[in-house]
């Protein structure tokens, strides 16, 4: 089966490939962010416009060990979108993505942002900056 098809005949759609975004509740120093939410409508407006559609599961609860900060854990309640998609379709708007994911992660404050497609997570790093107190 391709990884996306269209039947002419009935107008079905289908589209195999599975990715996942995690959008974090803190950022890497622990400190909750507000607008969790508005990445997430973000999330959801990328992946439509580029994929025609996804889906924001509530928050779950999950750890990440910051390995710059000597593997301090930071505890969140992520929410995962999912969207079926297709490779092709993933590697068409591969830029997009990629920018919204930086964007993400350097506007959380993230140590890592990281999504999954299919069986292959994919974490992107960024540097560790001195923790703002003012």
């Amino acid at each position: 089966m391709n990884s996306k098809s269209n039947d002419e005949n009935d107008g079905t759609k289908r589209a195999v490939t599975l990715l996942q975004l995690f959008i974090p509740s803190a950022d890497r120093y622990g400190v909750e962010v507000p607008e969790q939410d508005e990445w997430v409508e973000r999330a959801l407006a990328v992946l439509g416009n580029c994929f025609g559609g996804a889906t924001a599961f509530p928050k779950a609860r999950g750890v990440w060990r910051d390995d710059e900060r000597e593997g301090e854990l930071v505890f969140d309640n992520p929410v995962i979108v999912w969207c079926y998609t297709s490779l092709d379709a993933i590697e068409e708007h591969q830029e997009t993505l990629s920018e919204f994911l930086h964007e993400m992660g350097t506007g959380m404050k993230q140590g890592a942002v990281a999504y999954v497609i299919d069986d292959e997570f994919v974490e992107i790093g960024f540097p560790l900056e001195e923790e703002n107190d003012g």
